[in-house]
């Protein structure tokens, strides 16, 4: 996604040290390994199934790339265990990857039909199926409220109440379309939001994001940048409060006065990148304190 843009505002320095946070299928970091020549690229992601692509798509680039499976709130642990000097990049892209969504046995969409899973890491326990199949009525409401900003969250919790056992994507799409109220021609299925809030529930995305937001900065070297590309307000707006808050610090400079989004051509090309935004701060030099000055 916004795949130009990235690498602009990346700003990649052959010699440079680089983390894409959430390497996926290696798309950007084919990217910027292609502009490496003495520099590194450290690739993170909690998906195995995604590492194993990335791997092989970056075959070519096997002295400046090593990947990891972690978490990208890991980030700061990562760096210290690979003894990685403060780097000249950071890359976050939030979205769910082509292969999450695409194979059916994943369960992260309601067009294809497979089990009710949508865990990023199949090692993690809590599965979607538990969350609908478990949770009592008013939390199930809540958390699609919350989460999917769902504003039919109550009719459709009490719609899975009476379907229970919901075991699989088809059910559970066919479950909140009949629940929902209709409200003339929509854009979105009408599964969209509550599909959205299962996920970023199993996946525990909005405090793994918080825990990155949190602890990327002290990995960065000073001038060294940091994109962020979100899919929803969400997200965007917890990215967008913590560069605010850095920026009033004195710790980062916001570079995108605007949120940036993909043009009309990307979005013809590739559908998917239409809720794409994304954000680019750029870390300041620490300034010296007057007892520091004095001396």
């Amino acid at each position: 996604m916004l795949a130009e843009e990235v690498l602009h505002w990346l700003r990649v320095d052959p010699g440079g040290t680089y983390v894409d946070a959430t390497v996926g299928l290696g798309g950007h970091a084919v990217q910027i390994a292609a502009r490496l020549t003495t520099g590194r690229l450290i690739g993170l992601d909690r998906d195995v199934g995604a590492l194993e692509i990335a791997r092989e798509r970056l075959k070519a680039y096997e002295g400046k790339v090593a990947l990891v499976q972690a978490d990208f709130s890991r980030i700061d642990e990562v760096a210290r265990e690979m003894n990685l000097p403060p780097v000249n990049g950071i890359l976050a892209d939030l979205g769910v990857s082509s292969l999450q969504l695409d194979t059916p046995e994943r369960g992260f969409s309601f067009r294809l039909a497979g089990p009710l899973d949508m865990r990023m890491d199949s090692r993690m326990e809590l599965t979607a199926a538990d969350i609908v199949n478990q949770t009592a009525e008013g939390e199930l409401a809540d958390l699609l409220y919350r989460l999917g900003e769902e504003r039919d969250s109550r009719r459709i919790a009490r719609a899975i109440m009476r379907a229970r056992p919901i075991r699989s994507t088809e059910h559970l799409a066919t479950v909140v379309a009949g629940a929902r109220t209709s409200r003339g021609r929509q854009k979105l299925h009408p599964a969209t939001k509550t599909f959205l809030a299962l996920r970023i529930a199993v996946n525990r995305e909005l405090e793994e994001l918080g825990q990155f937001l949190n602890r990327a900065p002290a990995t960065l070297a000073p001038g060294g940048r940091w994109v962020i590309l979100s899919y929803h307000s969400l997200e965007d707006r917890m990215v967008k409060q913590e560069f605010r808050r850095l920026a009033a610090e004195g710790l980062m400079n916001v570079l995108t006065r605007k949120v940036l989004c993909p043009t009309e051509k990307e979005v013809a090309a590739n559908p998917r990148a239409r809720s794409a935004k994304m954000r680019v701060a750029e870390k300041l030099m620490p300034t010296a304190s007057a007892e520091e000055l004095a001396s």
